[in-house]
């Protein structure tokens, strides 16, 4: 299989996977059953968390300048935030491909290289990986009672043990054999690990490195927010706690990093298992998933990616980017 089939497919797939995903969905519930939880929806409510949703998009965009700035670049922060409106509308159509876009635009608009943006984006999708991974500690933390509580009434305890013991020792056998790796799949995962120790640690070498944080911080607490204001849109959701609200996000998170369009499919099927935890039905929980999926990618995504596209060419008609002060340093070196 050549390169170009390899790319052909990792679109499909995906693609076809979500598609596939939502589809048996909607052979549960029928879409005029649907149609009817979106009529009775309180968009008040949506809209609220809409807003903190945009909230999250200005952050990250300006979280973005605290990666170019030591490279000499400073691109205008409505182009940033440009860039990662119609990042978030490509990744709708194909997964992955937000980030590359998003370099494109500043390659394209503010003569920033595109390996050196995309690089940026990069350690900042680590960034948000490492807040994904504390949230998840966090959740397990509270919640630790009513999981142990769950997983003894649904499991039996040997079998826990045994699962427990084998995982343990499988742990181990793949730490030895990524370790010792050299190439294939092991390689890749050794790779990807050292990726993630050196971006984790060259944002505590960076000269902004607190406004840095505080923004990656901000920027989850905004999706938490936005997601938990979505359950009081929706009737069957509306008397949930926060901490159940950790919980739904904490699923819907890993449902939107697993390849697929936006999520699609994937976001749905977790939700709905997490809510299912807290003894919400299959219908009303497949409804909250489309009410609060179709909100974030048609309302939010789509809408304010189309616009972006459209003020991207009429706001930088006249603009003439900056040089950078470590390009034009290179420059005179070597001249």
């Amino acid at each position: 299989m050549n390169s170009r089939t390899k790319k052909i497919v990792k679109i499909i797939i995906p693609l076809l996977f979500g598609g596939g995903l939502v589809w048996y969905l909607f052979t549960i519930i029928p879409p005029k059953t649907l149609l009817e939880y979106f009529k009775n929806a309180n968009y008040w409510w949506i809209s609220l968390g809409l807003f903190f949703g945009i909230l999250s998009h200005l952050s990250r965009a300006y979280r973005w300048k605290f990666m170019l700035e030591p490279m000499g670049y400073t691109p205008r922060f409505i182009n940033s935030t440009l860039a990662v409106l119609i990042g978030y509308f490509v990744n709708l159509a194909i997964p992955r491909a937000g980030e590359v876009s998003r370099a494109s635009v500043m390659a394209n608009y503010e003569n920033i290289p595109f390996e050196k943006g995309f690089g940026t984006i990069v350690a900042e999708r680590i960034a948000d990986l490492v807040m994904m991974f504390l949230i998840i500690g966090i959740t397990l933390l509270i919640q630790f009672d009513f999981i142990i509580q769950l997983v003894k009434e649904k499991l039996d305890p040997i079998k826990i043990i045994i699962v427990l013991v084998a995982c343990i020792i499988g742990g181990f056998f793949f730490y030895k054999y990524v370790r010792k790796s050299t190439k294939g799949l092991g390689l890749k995962i050794k790779k990807f690990i050292k990726s993630l120790v050196e971006g984790v640690t060259s944002i505590f070498r960076m000269k902004n490195k607190w406004p840095f944080i505080f923004h990656t911080v901000f920027i989850w607490i905004m999706y938490f927010v936005m997601n938990y204001l979505f359950f009081f849109s929706f009737e069957p959701t509306s008397d949930l706690s926060p901490v159940v609200a950790l919980m739904v996000f904490v699923f819907g998170a890993f449902g939107i990093v697993i390849p697929s369009p936006g999520g699609m499919g994937t976001y749905h099927w977790l939700v709905i298992a997490a809510l299912g935890i807290y003894g919400v039905n299959q219908y009303d929980a497949f409804s909250f998933a489309n009410i609060a999926f179709f909100s974030i990618q048609i309302f939010c995504n789509i809408a304010f990616g189309l616009i972006s596209i459209a003020l991207l060419f009429l706001l930088n008609r006249n603009y003439v980017p900056k040089y950078s002060g470590l390009e034009e340093d290179k420059n005179s070196n070597h001249a």
